[in-house]
């Protein structure tokens, strides 16, 4: 009975981190160039005394969904999205470089470039800083152009290009920030040949379909593992029943 429980109990808890994956990527529908966590269930063996007669189920992120989303026109010229295959640089929060295609950019307080995160966006020499300005315009190529403050209209300067790079998919994993790193700590050279489109920004590639029915079949999964424990109990009581009768 007891290998029944552990065989039922390994499942339920295993179930539960798979639906959390999947809750996350429905909380994630409306991110901004959000690409979905793929999960799948793999059979372990059971190792100790004697032959590995036994398996559990083991839940892993075998894979990022690297299906591009829909761009929507936002009609704000601080959005861009990526045409076609690409990412942005970013500075991670833990300083180091990764990549993202979210491209809702803003200017913060401090004049820092940064994207929907206040994640600061990487230039020809790291993190773009603006000098006070009227405009701003980002070029199709990631060229930023800014008309400074209190010049006049032909007075236009381009102050830094936005690190636009592309990779092979099977180089790059997503980390606990959520970001795209590279398998093997480096970072990427720019790529003259990707292309920005303004004023609209790239949707997440969620499936909202797919992810709700994931999540009811994952509750019954659930339920599932849950009744066999409690008929592992129901059976180790009627043992118990029966000895003591004896």
């Amino acid at each position: 009975m007891d290998r029944m429980l552990f065989v039922a109990m390994s499942g339920a808890k295993e179930t539960l981190l798979a639906q959390a994956s999947n809750s996350h990527n429905l909380a994630n529908v409306n991110t901004p160039g959000f690409m979905a966590d793929l999960n799948q269930f793999r059979s372990m063996p059971v190792f100790g005394s004697g032959h590995p007669t036994r398996v559990y189920a083991m839940d892993e992120r075998s894979a990022i969904d690297f299906t591009r989303g829909s761009v929507q026109s936002t009609g704000n010229d601080m959005d861009v999205a990526i045409k076609g295959e690409g990412y942005i640089a970013v500075q991670a929060p833990d300083g180091t470089e990764a990549y993202t295609r979210r491209g809702d950019l803003k200017v913060d307080a401090n004049g820092i470039l940064t994207n929907g995160e206040d994640l600061p966006v990487i230039g020809n020499g790291g993190p773009i800083a603006l000098p006070p300005h009227e405009k701003i315009e980002i070029g199709n190529d990631g060229i930023i152009t800014i008309l400074p403050e209190g010049a006049t209209p032909e007075a236009l300067a381009i102050v830094d290009r936005i690190k636009l790079v592309s990779s092979p998919s099977e180089d790059l994993i997503k980390g606990e920030d959520g970001l795209l790193h590279l398998r093997e700590p480096a970072e990427l050279p720019p790529d003259a040949n990707i292309e920005l489109v303004s004023g609209g920004i790239e949707s997440g590639n969620v499936n909202v379909a797919d992810a709700l029915v994931n999540m009811i079949e994952l509750g019954r999964k659930f339920e599932m593992q849950v009744k066999m424990m409690k008929t592992a109990e129901e059976m180790d009581s009627a043992s118990s029943a029966l000895l003591r009768m004896s």
